[in-house]
């Protein structure tokens, strides 16, 4: 008996305390069960079970090792699964990577919708500014913006963002409006950390790139806090297009120098396995990949 099935047998008698019991569910007979668990207690030099007259108990090696022995067999299992191709129905666990921002104002609800259609699926959303190995992490499909770097993975363009100078109507109204990158300096600049290190911003001016240093009014950590502050009437701030998306629909933020901005940025979708995929994965590209398509932000 190979060790993946003694793993599947000692489960049973730890999931029912009994050998007989776990016997009948495998459709063994009580001494092979028995052989299986006196072969692995032996192999592994302890004593995993403790025979008494009505039953059996878990020691406590025991109680560690059946908790090894579920969470493995459930890998081998989904992994079997995913190789032969029995997800011909999108089903189990799925890993999206994204950034934090493009999460909360483009994909959640996305995500939401696809859910609602595929109730087998489980999302696990995970927050990165920069697109990790997928092969590392254990990531499934991921969100990356910029350039991809020459790799093994699939992706798919949904559109793309530009780096954006904004302000809220009311600072323009009260401080003007910068008409070339310089008059920057002239106003509260609230630089977010995540963004830059350097406090300066580029500017394209007739096809040339233009450095523009300055002395932030505040700086903050994330972009979530520069764009809360922007909105607040607190200055002029830099973000991505699609992180203010919302703000400017509903009038709160306007872009400024225009006429400035860098070349924009693709958009990409990132998965690994292409159409050999897992039905989950195929599923889940599909249907963010049109979403996204259509969406205002990006384009």
């Amino acid at each position: 008996m190979n060790r993946h099935r003694e793993m599947t047998v000692f489960q049973a008698v730890a999931e029912d305390l009994s050998l007989a019991a776990a016997a009948r569910r495998l459709q063994l007979s009580v001494a092979t069960v028995t052989r299986a668990i006196d072969t692995l207690e032996s192999r592994l030099g302890i004593s995993l079970l403790a025979r008494h007259a009505r039953g059996v108990s878990l020691t406590e090696a025991g109680i560690r090792f059946a908790d090894d022995c579920r969470r493995i067999l459930a890998q081998v299992a989904e992994a079997q699964e995913s190789a032969i191709g029995l997800h011909a129905q999108p089903r189990g666990r799925l890993h999206v990577a994204m950034p934090l921002l493009f999460g909360q104002e483009l994909l959640t609800p996305i995500l939401l919708d696809y859910l609602a259609g595929h109730p087998a699926v489980h999302v696990v959303a995970r927050d990165f500014e920069h697109c990790p190995s997928l092969h590392e992490v254990g990531i499934d499909v991921a969100i990356q913006i910029g350039t991809l770097p020459d790799s093994s993975l699939f992706a798919l363009t949904v559109g793309s963002v530009r780096r954006v100078v904004c302000a809220s109507t009311a600072y323009l109204q009260a401080h003007g409006e910068p008409n070339r990158p310089e008059e920057i300096r002239n106003h509260r600049i609230i630089h977010a950390s995540a963004d830059a290190r350097l406090t300066e911003w580029r500017f394209s001016d007739q096809g040339k790139q233009r450095n523009v240093g300055f002395r932030p009014h505040l700086i903050c950590t994330t972009h979530q806090a520069a764009i809360a502050a922007a909105s607040r009437h607190a200055g002029i701030t830099r973000c991505l297009s699609y992180q203010i998306h919302g703000h400017v629909a509903q009038g709160q933020l306007r872009a400024v120098l225009q006429r400035y901005e860098l070349p924009s940025y693709p958009v990409h979708i990132v998965y690994r396995e292409g159409r050999r995929a897992s039905a989950r994965v195929r599923s889940f590209v599909d249907f963010v990949v049109c979403r996204l398509r259509d969406h205002p932000a990006l384009r």
